[in-house]
């Protein structure tokens, strides 16, 4: 079985690749193809990857190119984990953000929405060229944003698609680090998008544990959200709503407090993750060193072999197992379109993932998540068809950007800015 990697030069590959060794007997790859267009830092991964092979009994040869159709014919897997012009453009996002007094995240506001105008004609490529090469595969997609190019791939591709986070998985593995019990045993009411999600309820096999679990993840609260001002604004939605808040919230149920943050901080996320890839790409170069280097957990993406390989198990074993992963609603979650991606549990097996009927979700979330899902398919629109309209009505949309003129400057610079990495001309 042949398993591809595009963005196989990210210093995340190693900890996806670790993750597999203990899951060959149900996953049996017996290649794996790298590809990236950093030939540098591929050739670090590959030579890494093989030593990590051959540490365990060498199960896969480790191929490596800097063709994608190459890397994805005939394979069984493609997973994304893809950065349209690395760390310099997401440095950029932020701090463009910064000019305008905004957040410029890698992943919200106008941080997302720059990567995802870059990103999904770059995803839609890897989908159509499976459709050529491995129609009968699977795009499992890590890249962010990864509902929007979810969506992308949903709309515009007959590639069968699952799109990933860490998110959800890190949340049955802090239920367990505190209370116990094993990731099948911890089923999640789940609902939400990408990076806007809540937990309405928690269970332990049958048993309602909610409360238990509101209560131990708001003494542990520090560890989410390190700021005081900020963790105190988290607390408060959590108990009010009675819903668990994804980590990201804090975006807009706290976007003052979050923002003088990163005013105050002499560099930017990205800057930050730039010094901390130089040391480990050093790590992975060592000739000696066959398995994940500790300092590999600061880059963050904790649990993230976990769930690709949870998901991978899933399909390849036909389990119908149930899974919080993007996907198709389809009628899933009452008033949203079936054709958007959303983030919910769902049921995975040989067809793929297939979303769980949800409850329609309360007022008090509902309005937001409708807000967000139409600035998403806009988003989906702009960058699949290069529409400047459909661009400054996402951003216009969007809570957390300027006001009309603000965000009619700011996608003139955006696209500007952008030029060299978009495959689209906006008119």
């Amino acid at each position: 079985m042949k398993l591809a990697v595009i963005g196989g030069g990210s210093s995340y590959t190693p900890e996806l690749l670790d993750g597999l060794f203990s899951r060959l007997d149900q996953i049996p790859v017996s290649e794996v193809w790298l590809m990236d267009e950093d030939e540098t830092r591929l050739e670090i991964n590959a030579g890494f990857a093989q030593r990590m092979s051959d540490r365990h009994g060498a199960p896969f040869t480790v191929h490596h190119t800097t063709v994608m159709e190459d890397a994805v014919r005939d394979a069984k897997y493609v997973i994304t984990q893809i950065r349209v012009g690395q760390m310099k453009a997401r440095i950029a996002d932020e701090k463009l953000g910064l000019k305008y007094n905004i957040i410029g995240q890698e992943t919200t506001g106008v941080g997302g929405f720059a990567c995802a105008l870059r990103t999904v004609p770059r995803v839609l490529e890897i989908a159509h060229a499976m459709e050529r090469l491995a129609p009968q595969g699977y795009l499992i997609n890590f890249t962010n944003p990864a509902g929007i190019n979810t969506e992308a791939v949903l709309k515009h591709s007959s590639i069968n698609t699952v799109g990933l986070c860490n998110v959800p998985i890190g949340m049955v593995m802090d239920v367990i680090k505190h209370l116990g019990g094993e990731p099948e045993d911890i089923v999640l009411d789940y609902v939400g998008l990408n990076h806007l999600s809540w937990v309405r309820r928690f269970y332990h096999k049958d048993a309602d544990i909610t409360e238990k679990v509101l209560e131990t993840f708001i003494e542990h609260a520090r560890d989410e959200w390190e700021e005081a001002p900020t963790r105190e604004n988290m607390i408060e939605a959590i108990q009010r709503l009675g819903m668990f808040c994804n980590y990201y919230l804090q975006y807009y149920y706290s976007g003052d407090t979050v923002l003088d943050t990163i005013k105050r901080k002499s560099c930017t996320r990205g800057e930050e993750v730039v010094e901390v890839e130089e040391g480990l790409f050093e790590k992975y170069k060592n000739p000696d060193l066959t398995e994940k280097p500790e300092e590999l957990s600061k880059r963050g993406g904790a649990h993230y072999s976990t769930a690709a390989f949870l998901l991978v198990d899933a399909i390849e074993n036909n389990r119908g197992s149930r899974q919080v992963v993007c996907c198709r609603n389809k009628g899933a979650i009452p008033t949203f379109d079936d054709d958007v991606a959303v983030e919910v549990s769902a049921i995975i097996d040989k067809n793929g993932a297939t979303a769980i009927q949800q409850q329609p979700p309360e007022h008090s979330i509902r309005g937001l998540m409708q807000l967000i899902k139409a600035y998403e398919s806009l988003t989906v629109e702009a960058a699949v068809k290069g529409d400047r309209k459909a661009a400054f009505e996402a951003m216009l949309l969007h809570p957390l950007m300027p006001n009309a003129r603000g965000c009619a400057q700011l996608l003139d610079e955006l696209l500007a800015l952008n030029r060299p990495y978009l495959q689209t001309t906006f008119f």
